[in-house]
């Protein structure tokens, strides 16, 4: 059985981090003048309208994950308009962007605060890492405060580094126009919307190839925390 504590604090981070994923989306949208995320109340930081919109997702699915494994699986998403995205593709880009520009802005964070705690000996190189568990501390309040950034460090970079894989439905796809003209960013889009088949087939390739990104990725970011100590392999 999972230890529960563990298990409440991933799943608040989750939730969490989700939220602000999501509503950076509605954010960039409405930025760009699509309002229909706006319209939904998904321009917030509160959890509820982005849990109305996917219950199974952001509550059913990762509370019984979470109970299960320890592990908290989930899925959340933000309406936009298609008509306003092919008229605006650029736009519609940056909006797929801001979600993982969110959870990368959380990295950042965690990032500064766990090695404002090692610079000051609160926190310490723990002999090992893996996700969650990237410093240590002494029993208590410290303890708490160590795997709680801990949590909101790895798995922020997963949701950063997996949503930035260029493969529909992922967010990384979404950004693809930036790189194409006019006219082929509406070829694209047109092409990732009307393949049904397409986004669980760009989920089951996402997962193959993700394992072996994330590893060297979440090492990088551990080594800037703990001056002079290098975890590697």
């Amino acid at each position: 059985m999972p230890d529960l504590a563990d298990a409440v604090v991933y799943y608040v981070v989750f939730l969490l981090s989700t939220t602000l994923h999501e509503a950076a989306h509605a954010w960039a949208a409405k930025r760009g003048g699509d309002l229909t995320a706006y319209h939904g109340g998904q321009v917030s930081l509160d959890p509820r309208p982005h849990i109305r919109r996917e219950p199974f997702g952001m509550l059913v699915l990762p509370i019984a994950s979470v109970v299960l494994s320890g592990w908290p699986w989930g899925f959340a998403s933000a309406p936009y308009d298609r008509a306003w995205a092919m008229r605006h593709p650029r736009r519609a880009a940056w909006m797929a962007l801001a979600g993982p520009g969110a959870n990368l802005l959380l990295v950042a964070v965690s990032l500064l605060l766990l090695r404002a705690g090692s610079t000051a000996g609160v926190f310490s190189a723990p002999e090992a890492v893996r996700f969650g568990h990237v410093a240590a501390a002494e029993p208590g309040v410290w303890s708490t405060a160590a795997f709680g950034l801990g949590v909101f460090l790895s798995m922020n970079l997963m949701l950063a580094a997996l949503n930035l894989l260029p493969i529909p439905p992922l967010d990384g796809s979404g950004a693809v126009p930036l790189l194409l003209s006019r006219g082929w960013a509406a070829r694209y889009q047109q092409w990732v919307w009307g393949s049904g088949a397409l986004g669980f087939v760009g989920i089951v390739i996402a997962w193959q190839v993700f394992g072996a990104l994330y590893h060297p990725i979440f090492l990088f970011a551990v080594n800037l925390i703990h001056p002079g100590v290098h975890y590697g392999g």
